[in-house]
């Protein structure tokens, strides 16, 4: 019979919950708000482990206690059955929470969308990609931040840059990293495009990059000013005009790696620079991890989540509303509904695929 000491994993995760519970409780600690973001972020990483933990512990517990009073009651014999046909299903549920997560699950998210082959069809794809992915945040309750943008006269997205955040501290299996580091990809779209005169269903596509935002005090990455290039210019709108008369948009270039950002929406020089250094240091923090992984032979980054920004993972047909995911298989007849935000199943399909993964490697 499985007993508490079959998981010590579980019990080291349980005193440093409490030890983080006694921290966080500390006055000192308390009015530090970057030790508390690491500390709360940690506790909520731990706090699902934990949660099965006491759980499995307390079923453990009331079948030890049914099983001595057995002998003597009926009912306690029977109890005794019930609860040990439940503990093969918590203890399954306790080694699947202990398999080791992406470290970065319960981060925020910048997410880039880029209009690919196709022309004036590809931008209005990618607004479409902007759309689904903005209705899809406000499902989930978080919160969309448009850092950068270039749109067409038409309304559709030559690019766009975007922070989603999720409110205060969460649980890795809730977090927006979580969900949305299966996006990353070229996603092929098959329609008639509005500029089509001849009814033609036509093939363009959008690229989606996403990355775990990284903290403003974040120990795992520091930016050296003098490795960084800064430009100024002034920012455009659609079709190259001027929207403003000051040289407020920058251009900031990691020299060390060639990383290129440009920024040019915030309202001033100063907020283009912090935008733009935000989105630096979350592109650097993602380089690092990717190289930490490869480098230790772990891809963390599992095959649903390939590291080729070129993969073709998605196809949106129109005409037969329906969608597809080429790396899980996942295909369904709600389009439309997909679009409007109902993009969870979807995900899902991914996410069951990387757990099936990475539990498979854990055997």
């Amino acid at each position: 019979m499985p007993s508490d000491e079959q998981f010590p994993a579980a019990a080291t995760a349980l005193s440093e919950y409490q030890r983080i519970e006694q921290q966080m409780s500390d006055p000192e600690v308390a009015s530090d708000p970057n030790a508390m973001r690491k500390l709360g972020r940690r506790h909520a990483e731990l706090g699902s482990i934990v949660s099965i933990y006491r759980e499995y512990t307390n079923l453990l517990d009331d079948y030890e206690a049914a099983q001595e009073m057995a002998s003597e009651d009926s009912d306690f014999a029977q109890e005794a059955k019930r609860l040990e046909a439940e503990i093969p299903a918590i203890t399954e549920k306790l080694r699947t929470a202990l398999i080791p997560r992406d470290p970065d699950d319960s981060r925020n998210t910048i997410m880039e969308i880029k209009a690919g082959s196709g022309g004036e069809e590809a931008a209005l794809f990618a607004g479409d990609l902007l759309r689904m992915y903005t209705r899809y945040t406000e499902k989930r309750g978080w919160s969309t931040e448009v850092m950068n943008e270039n749109t067409t006269e038409l309304g559709g997205i030559k690019d766009i840059q975007l922070a989603i955040r999720a409110k205060g501290n969460v649980a890795p299996a809730d977090g927006v990293w979580a969900s949305l580091k299966y996006e990353g990809g070229v996603h092929r779209v098959q329609r008639v495009p509005v500029t089509e005169s001849q009814g033609r269903i036509q093939t363009s596509a959008a690229g989606v990059i996403v990355f775990p935002e990284a903290d403003e005090d974040d120990d795992e990455v520091e930016v050296d000013a003098k490795d960084l290039k800064i430009d100024i210019f002034m920012s455009s709108g659609p079709g190259g005009q001027s929207v403003n008369t000051t040289y407020s948009a920058v251009r900031m270039t990691h020299i060390p790696t060639g990383i290129v950002v440009s920024m040019q929406d915030q309202k001033s020089q100063i907020q283009n620079r912090q935008a733009a250094l935000r989105v630096l240091k979350s592109r650097l923090l993602a380089m690092k991890h990717e190289q930490d992984a490869a480098e230790a032979a772990d891809m963390r980054h599992s095959q649903v989540r390939s590291l080729d920004r070129s993969e073709r993972i998605r196809t949106y047909n129109f005409p037969e509303n329906r969608i597809v995911d080429h790396r899980t298989g996942y295909k369904a007849y709600n389009l439309d509904q997909v679009l409007d935000g109902d993009l969870q199943d979807v995900i899902n399909s991914d996410i069951s695929a990387d757990e099936a993964e990475r539990l498979e490697q854990q055997r």
